[in-house]
C-alpha cells in the first residue's frame, strides 16, 4: 500500500469513529433506516458537484448497473441500517468492539475468493489491531444490558455486510472511476432506503431533531459522502484487508472524542489500546518477499 493510501486509510478510520459517536448522539431522536436515508442523501449531494465538475459521461455497462446498485444499497442501506438498530440496544463501545472484526472478515472472504493471499504479517496485524480495540475499550465493551444480543446480532450482520462489500467492489473500481461509482451505489442505496423510511413514517410526520441533532446529521452525512468516496479509492490502490485494517482506529477516535467533547477520562487502557493498534497497523503493512515480487 502507498503511503497515500494509508494515510487516506486512517483518514476514514477516524471518520468512521467520529460519525458512529454523532450517530448515538442523535439516533433516539428518530429511526434507524430515516436516519441512513438522510445521512447517505446529503452524501449523494455532496458528491453531485464534484462529478458535475468533472464534465465525464461515464457510461456503465448493462450488466455492471445491477450489481454497483446492489453493493450500494448493501453498503449503505443495510450495513447503516443495522448499525443503528444496533446501537438501539448496545453502548457505541461494544457496537465499535464488535465492528472492530470487520478487517478479519475481510481478510478471510479476499482469500476465500482468491483476491487475497493469506500471509503471517496481516493475520497477526488485524488481531493485533482488534486485541488494541479491546484494550483500549476495557469495561465499557463488555456491558451488557438484557437486550443485548440483538444489537449484537445486528452490528456482527453490518459488519459481514461491508466485509462482503469491501471485497467485491474492486473488480468495478478497476474498471471505472472512483467518483461515478460512489455517487450511483449511494443514490441506489438512498431510493431503497426512502421505502423503508416512508414505513417509518418519515414523509407523513416533519422531523423533530434539535438544533444538535440536524447538526450531527449534518456532519455525519458530509463525512459520510467524502469518507465513501476516499473508501472507494482506498480500495482501488490497496488490498481490501490493508485498507479495512484502519477501521480499528474508529473506536479509538471514538474514545478520544468522548475524552475531548464529553469530559470522559482518558485510561491507561486507551493509550495501551492505541499503541496495540499502531503496532497492528504497521505488522499488516509488512510485505513477504513473496508478495513484493508478485505482480
Amino acid at each position: 500500500m502507498s503511503r497515500l493510501a494509508s494515510a487516506v486509510a486512517a483518514c476514514i478510520g477516524v471518520q468512521v469513529g467520529a460519525a458512529m459517536v454523532a450517530t448515538r448522539f442523535v439516533v433516539a431522536q428518530t429511526d434507524p433506516a430515516s436516519l441512513a436515508m438522510l445521512r447517505y442523501a446529503i452524501g449523494f449531494l455532496c458528491l453531485v458537484p464534484p462529478l458535475l465538475m468533472t464534465r465525464q459521461a461515464i457510461a456503465f455497462d448493462r450488466r455492471d448497473v445491477a450489481p454497483i446498485a446492489l453493493l450500494g444499497i448493501v453498503q449503505f442501506g443495510a450495513l447503516i441500517a443495522l448499525l443503528n438498530f444496533g446501537l438501539q440496544f448496545i453502548p457505541a463501545a461494544r457496537a465499535a468492539l464488535i465492528f472492530a472484526s470487520f478487517p478479519l472478515m475481510t481478510m478471510v472472504m479476499a482469500a476465500a475468493v482468491g483476491r487475497e493471499r493469506l500471509d503471517i504479517f496481516k493475520t497477526a496485524g488485524v488481531l493485533l489491531t482488534m486485541l488494541g480495540v479491546g484494550v483500549a475499550l476495557g469495561e465499557k465493551a463488555l456491558a451488557r444490558g438484557t437486550e443485548a444480543w440483538i444489537g449484537e446480532a445486528a452490528v456482527l450482520a453490518s459488519t459481514l455486510c461491508g466485509a462482503v462489500c469491501a471485497v467485491l467492489y474492486r473488480p468495478y473500481l478497476r474498471k471505472y472511476p472512483t467518483l461515478p461509482v460512489s455517487a450511483f451505489a449511494m443514490l441506489a442505496s438512498v431510493g431503497v432506503l426512502a421505502i423503508l423510511a416512508a414505513g417509518e413514517g418519515f414523509f407523513t410526520t416533519a422531523p423533530r431533531f434539535t438544533a444538535g441533532g440536524w447538526l450531527a446529521v449534518l456532519f455525519i452525512g458530509v463525512s459520510s459522502g467524502v469518507g465513501y468516496y476516499l473508501w472507494l479509492w482506498a480500495l482501488n490502490h490497496a488490498s481490501p484487508t490493508r485498507v479495512s485494517a484502519f477501521l480499528a482506529l474508529s473506536p479509538i477516535t471514538a474514545a478520544l472524542l468522548g475524552t475531548l467533547l464529553l469530559g470522559e477520562p482518558l485510561s491507561a487502557g486507551a493509550l495501551a489500546g492505541l499503541a496495540l493498534v499502531a503496532l497492528g497497523l504497521w505488522v499488516a503493512h509488512i510485505q513477504t518477499a513473496e508478495a513484493r515480487t508478485s505482480p
